[in-house]
């Protein structure tokens, strides 16, 4: 059959323009490159569970009246705000917890603001003597720690807690931490324990203790005063500094006679009563709880706090112990490097097995789409909010086996019309583009349609799985590109006639061979001095990579194309002939498969 002269624009003038497509290629990978390495990375998306908790205490009240006291006049004001998909409810032995379920589509933070305003309008219903008012708190995964500093030794919990607000400073400085929370530690507090016969001795009351004590550990602005032609702000500073301080302090002078605080109470530095404890190996620490700020990258986050306590750890003494414990970017770091490595994998087996049916050039141009549709990704991701996690990773290798359907056709066709150097290239890749530009835009279009419903999902889950299909039709996308606007350059610039004695030829390590080894070895010698590990690894897998084809390959290519790969189609021609001559049989076959399956 004839083949028609039909084009598609905007491949034939990347064609035209092969000079430009060839920059754009290198500005994709850099740029996707430099993107990936920018994108947050974690295990998980961050979804937040559109649940809100009400906890209320009330020491001394019986289950009953828990819930005819608490629990229904919050229920009530609650129930009426917008959104609300379901409210259960628990009444214990002076507790109660109710639980708050909304739409999908509402903003936990929006919905948390309007649990507390109703509460706020419940309080007249409530108990007068709540010893605190209701909790109102959500469940927010971004919030749980990432890692947890230890620190112990042989000094005085008070000198523990001044190193471990040392360390707290210093994590809290960083960009991508929210919080550090001390656990286990204890909080100095000052008693000031009354004699209560002294007190009334002295006609003192507990008002005028606590005045006496409040107005003089202040420090207020005194306003502003001229000196020397300018305006100078005055700052008045009393703070205490120590115990003595405060024992000292007159509190009043009834009869011009001053009386101390000291005369009348005991005044001792201690520490609070303890709520929180930390053990590790069976000893008391302290531990900060890190928690990273919401999107944030994780494993530079942790990567950060392991370089500040390296660098504490010079100046704190060398007695001092600090351990990390329930480091979370451990499991993500080998998360990702297993997933990145199982794509790496299948890039090199989808590259292999087109080799044996396209031949070496063709199939290297084919496997180039997908790291290039790969990058195109990584460019998108960021501006849609998207991060690295285990779910889009799964995305990606999804797509792989995917991705190279497009550029199949598209090369293909080119090879065809070529008829290895029957027609110019140019105009074989121009035609090539244009017959089969509508196949592949609808093949590619069904392959997507499957996967468009569950980017409606609704649900916490729908939440979660909505990564999927987004990464995926934006990697589809980008492979439909990839295949009408660079890969057909590539065959323009590269794709040559061959002959059957280049094929019987003895391979030899020629002088490309040796030029295309030194460059690859050199990219890959600086990516190793630039501490990128990966890309220097991937340098080196390539000169393997074409050794082996230059080698090896290239004579099993050449066998399973001459005799295997025929042998198989002349099998499939006989089976084809033999269907035809009873189309009732497989049509009967097929119809009881339907119905016995």
């Amino acid at each position: 059959m004839k083949d028609l002269k039909k084009e598609f624009k905007p491949s034939s003038w990347s064609i035209d323009n092969k000079t430009s497509i060839f920059v754009l290629t290198i500005i994709i990978t850099l740029a996707g490159i430099l993107s990936y390495n920018s994108i947050p990375k974690e295990s998980f998306p961050e979804i937040k569970i559109p649940k809100i908790f009400i906890s209320t205490v009330y020491p001394g009240t019986s289950p009953a009246n828990m819930e005819n006291l608490v629990t229904k006049p919050i229920e009530k004001k609650v129930k009426s705000i917008e959104g609300v998909k379901k409210i259960t409810s628990n009444s214990y032995q002076n507790y109660s917890v109710i639980t708050v379920e909304f739409n999908t589509d509402v903003k936990v933070d929006l919905a948390k603001q309007k649990i507390k305003d109703e509460i706020d309008k419940a309080k007249q219903d409530l108990p007068k003597d709540l010893p605190q008012d209701p909790s109102v708190q959500d469940v927010d995964l971004s919030q749980l720690p990432i890692l947890y500093v230890n620190i112990s030794g042989d000094f005085d919990l008070n000198k523990l807690k001044n190193y471990a607000d040392q360390i707290k400073d210093r994590i809290e400085s960083l960009k991508e931490i929210t919080r550090a929370d001390i656990i286990g530690a204890l909080d100095r507090e000052i008693q000031i324990n009354v004699d209560m016969y002294k007190m009334q001795a002295a006609q003192i009351s507990m008002y005028d203790i606590k005045m006496a004590v409040g107005n003089e550990n202040l420090t207020i602005s005194g306003g502003d005063v001229k000196m020397e032609g300018l305006r100078r702000t005055l700052n008045i500073k009393k703070e205490f500094k120590d115990v003595d301080e405060i024992r000292n302090m007159i509190i009043k002078s009834p009869n011009g006679s001053p009386i101390f605080l000291k005369d009348i109470a005991d005044i001792k530095d201690t520490f609070k009563e303890q709520e929180s404890y930390a053990r590790l190996g069976g000893k008391n620490v302290i531990t900060l709880s890190i928690v990273k700020r919401s999107g944030a990258n994780l494993i530079e986050a942790t990567d950060k706090i392991q370089d500040i306590l390296t660098d504490m750890r010079k100046t704190l003494p060398k007695d001092l112990n600090i351990v990390t414990t329930g480091d979370q970017s451990f499991q993500t770091r080998l998360t990702l490097h297993d997933l990145i490595n199982t794509i790496i994998i299948g890039f090199i087996l989808v590259t292999i097995i087109l080799m044996f049916f396209m031949g070496a050039t063709n199939a290297i141009f084919v496997a180039m789409s997908v790291p290039l549709s790969m990058f195109i990704a990584f460019l998108i991701m960021p501006s849609i909010g998207f991060t690295m996690n285990m779910i889009v990773l799964f995305s990606f290798l999804l797509a792989l086996g995917i991705v190279v359907d497009d550029a199949i056709v598209v090369i293909e066709n080119t090879h065809r019309i070529f008829g290895n150097g029957k027609r110019s290239i140019v105009e074989a890749a121009k035609m090539a583009a244009g017959e089969v530009f509508l196949p592949v835009l609808a093949g590619t279009l069904t392959t997507l349609a499957p996967f468009i419903p569950l980017a409606f999902w609704k649900g916490v889950i729908g939440e979660f799985m909505f990564f999927l299909p987004i990464t995926l039709i934006i990697t589809l996308m980008a492979s439909l590109f990839v295949a009408y606007i660079i890969s057909p350059v590539f065959a323009v610039a590269f794709m040559k006639p061959h002959s059957e004695e280049e094929r019987d030829r003895k391979p030899v390590f020629s002088k490309g061979m040796k030029i295309s080894t030194i460059v690859f070895a050199a990219l890959a010698l600086l990516f190793y001095i630039g501490k990128s590990k990966g890309l220097g690894n991937f340098m080196v897998l390539l000169i393997l990579l074409n050794l082996l084809n230059h080698f090896v390959l290239l004579k099993i290519i050449h066998k399973f194309q001459i005799k295997v790969w025929p042998a198989f189609i002349n099998r499939y021609e006989h089976l084809l002939t033999s269907v035809l001559k009873h189309p009732w049989r497989i049509l009967g076959g097929t119809f009881g498969l339907f119905i016995f399956s």
